[in-house]
């Protein structure tokens, strides 16, 4: 698998360790964004040929592919892609695919696509205008983009109230957060020859299990987290039961988060793009 050298750690991670984790809580990271869902999947139409990228265990790509013609997934864990398949292939969808690669330098065909779509996936790039070209690429002319990233920590109650509790970073401006500044993908999107950006708002609850333990269970084993619980901070396990407990609701662990649905179109002359 061809792998650009800026994106050889993330294989690491999540065609490791964190892969193996993401297949173990499944259900948490699949429902954590469910109410963000058909605002992605509005992008679809039904003459669409699909590509999600950083597809995960496939939720998106499988709903995609109920909406199009076609849907292909691309992630960098084998582990993911393993049960995406076979959840495709229990629920009958014969017009899925999936990919194990890297998506900022993967072998696309060129102009085979009419729309990409992301559900926090497009985040992590080592080269975003590189990755963002390469999918631009892949796409027909007048072709689309959508996906989901994070607003900024402060915009985030869930992840600015575990920094918090573990004594972590206030300040995150790489990984899951290097989209958050609406002017930051603008210029992105510009430079890999997307036009027409938009970057829209949307505030909805993420949820984290049914209950604490379930969800602490989660938190546990994130890579912070983990570093914080095996620190010399006895109180840290105490300080993260408490957070788990007060945002317990009937509808099971919740906090608040924000997230940028970020679009833009291929144009059809890119001056200056290959």
């Amino acid at each position: 698998m061809k792998v650009d050298p800026s994106n050889a750690d993330a294989l690491h991670s999540w065609d490791g360790d964190d892969g193996d984790r993401w297949v173990e809580y499944d259900d948490i990271f699949d429902g954590c964004l469910a109410r963000y869902d058909n605002a992605l999947l509005d992008a679809v139409r039904p003459a669409d040929r699909v590509l999600d990228v950083g597809c995960g265990t496939g939720s998106i790509t499988r709903a995609a592919a109920r909406r199009a013609t076609s849907a292909d997934g691309i992630d960098l864990s084998s582990q993911m892609l393993a049960l995406a398949e076979h959840r495709a292939k229990v629920e009958g969808l014969d017009n899925v695919r999936f990919v194990h690669g890297d998506a900022q330098v993967y072998d696309f065909e060129p102009e085979s696509l009419d729309v990409v779509v992301s559900r926090a996936g497009v985040m992590f790039f080592g080269d975003p205008v590189a990755a963002f070209t390469n999918l631009r690429r892949a796409l027909r002319p007048g072709g689309r983009l959508a996906a989901l990233v994070w607003q900024p920590l402060a915009e985030n109650e869930w992840m600015a109230a575990l920094m918090r509790t573990i004594n972590g970073p206030t300040e995150i401006r790489t990984g899951a957060y290097s989209l958050a500044d609406p002017v930051e993908v603008e210029r992105v999107l510009d430079a890999a020859g997307f036009t027409g950006a938009t970057v829209t708002g949307i505030r909805e609850p993420v949820s984290f299990g049914p209950d604490p333990v379930r969800a602490y269970d989660f938190f546990a084993g994130l890579g912070p987290v983990r570093a914080a619980l095996a620190g010399p901070d006895t109180g840290t396990e105490r300080r993260l039961r408490a957070l788990l407990d007060a945002h317990t609701t009937t509808d099971g662990v919740q906090f608040g988060a924000a997230m940028w649905l970020v679009g833009g179109v291929r144009s059809r002359s890119v001056p200056g793009h290959r």
